[in-house]
Order: C-alpha cells, then sequence, then structure tokens
C-alpha cells in the first residue's frame, strides 16, 4: 500500500493512502460506460427525431447534445469535490499535494492533459490509416506513467499538482468547513482570519480525525503550532480549541 506524506500548512505531516491502480481503472471503467451509454441514447433519440423530421438540418442538435461527455471529468471533479461517479464507486478521490481540494486551475490542467494521457484519437487516426502502428505505444502514456512514478500521478496530475487518495483506507478527505452554529454563539479568536480557507479544510479533516483515532497528540502539536502562529495564549484543551477555531471561522464568514 503506498503511502504519501504530505505538509498540511502547519508544518505537520498526514499520510494519505495512495489508489491503487485496480481501482482507478475500474472507476475509469465505471465512467467510460456511462459516458458511452451516453452517447448511446442520444443516438436513438437523434435517430427518431430525423426520422420524424426529414427534411429539417438537425446535425447542430447532435453536435450540442454529444458536447456533455466530453466535459464530464471536469465537470465532476468540480462539482463533486475531485470524484466523477466512477471515482464515487470505488471511494477514491482527487486532492492537491498540499492536502487540501485542488482549486479550479489544477482540476482544468488535468482535463487538458487527458488528451496525453488517454489520446483516444491516436487509435482512431491508426485505425483508419492515417498514423503508423508503432504509434499504438502512445495509447499507454498515462498507464505508464502512473505505474512508473511513486504517487501513481499520471501527467495530468504531475503538471497539476494532484494525487488520487483511497478514502477508504482513511478519514474522508472533508470538503467543507461549514459548521453548525447556536444562534447565540459568540466568537473567541478573531486571529482566525489571519488563515487561509486551505488551512481551516485542514484543520477540520484534523478535528475529525483525532476524534475518530483518539489521536491527541496530533491536536496539540497542531494546536501549538497554531497558537504560535497567530500569537494566542491560553490553557484551553487542544480539541476544543482546534474545534472553537473553526466555529470562529465560520461566524466571521458567515456573520
Amino acid at each position: 500500500m503506498a503511502i504519501a506524506k504530505l505538509d498540511t500548512g502547519f508544518n505537520i505531516e498526514i499520510d494519505f493512502v495512495i489508489t491503487p491502480f485496480h481501482k482507478r481503472f475500474f472507476a475509469w471503467s465505471i465512467d467510460l460506460v456511462l459516458v458511452i451509454a451516453y452517447w448511446w441514447l442520444i443516438s436513438i433519440l437523434y435517430s427518431f427525431y430525423t426520422q420524424n423530421h426529414p427534411s429539417e438540418k438537425t446535425y447542430w442538435i447532435l453536435i450540442i447534445a454529444e458536447l456533455p461527455p466530453m466535459f464530464y471529468y471536469l465537470i465532476t471533479e468540480v462539482t463533486l469535490n475531485g470524484q466523477t461517479i466512477g471515482k464515487m464507486a470505488m471511494g477514491i478521490q482527487v486532492i492537491s499535494l498540499e492536502g487540501g481540494q485542488p482549486s479550479f486551475s489544477q482540476y482544468l490542467i488535468r482535463w487538458i492533459f487527458r488528451i496525453i494521457d488517454f489520446p483516444v484519437f491516436i487509435a482512431v487516426s491508426i485505425s483508419y490509416g492515417f498514423l503508423p502502428w508503432w504509434c499504438m505505444g502512445f495509447l499507454f502514456t498515462g498507464i505508464g506513467c502512473i505505474l512508473l512514478t511513486p504517487y501513481s500521478q499520471r501527467t495530468g496530475d504531475l503538471v497539476a499538482g494532484t494525487i488520487i487518495i483511497d478514502r477508504k483506507n482513511r478519514l474522508s478527505w472533508e470538503d467543507t468547513v461549514f459548521t453548525e452554529l447556536e444562534s447565540d454563539y459568540q466568537p473567541h479568536y478573531p486571529q482566525v482570519m489571519q488563515l487561509s480557507d486551505k488551512d481551516l479544510n485542514t484543520l477540520k479533516s484534523i478535528i475529525e480525525m483525532v476524534k475518530k483515532n483518539s489521536n491527541y497528540d496530533l491536536s496539540m502539536r497542531i494546536a501549538d503550532r497554531i497558537r504560535s502562529k497567530l500569537n494566542i495564549s491560553g490553557d484551553q484543551d487542544s480539541l476544543d480549541f482546534l474545534e472553537t477555531l473553526l466555529k470562529d471561522y465560520n461566524y466571521y464568514t458567515n456573520g
């Protein structure tokens, strides 16, 4: 089982389990089936429409209807916090090398580089004789990169600075810092606004990890780092302190 040790931003490393190749393959297969099923359904609907409207020029309808699968991976990973439907089914997720949720630009880079990692156009070109047979080797660029890199990254991951982790072998990565607050809640640490959204995303994940694994040593180390960084003094319990910071952040950002 490959492990990636990533710095959370508080100079504390957390272990992430790298997704094994077979899980990525099954996730990709599920997504491919969904894309093919969509195209198949569109072709049936288009054939039915043209049969009933033979005199209309409807090619533009087909072109527009077939566009969504081209953006499937970008749209799903952005809206589903680093997951496609296939990744959700296999319990895997894209995160940044800093241990947080990737930015839109990172998702975009991963999507753009799919044309290199999974060059379907090469297979089509070879089948029609536009390219020689030995170009078949380029079809395995992404697979080769996954198998040869320490963190199982394809080319798009390397350029974007992302990895794919196995959520089922570790605490589920929290994608939001939203926390319910009491109606009369009063904040304690205004210094929390010096932290970034990425810091707070990491903080919430750490809190859940501490509760799940009773790893209070981790909470004390993180609390000490944050107190030092924000110049906060006090003897509040480390876990309570971290939870208070999270609540304060929500108070100030949503108040």
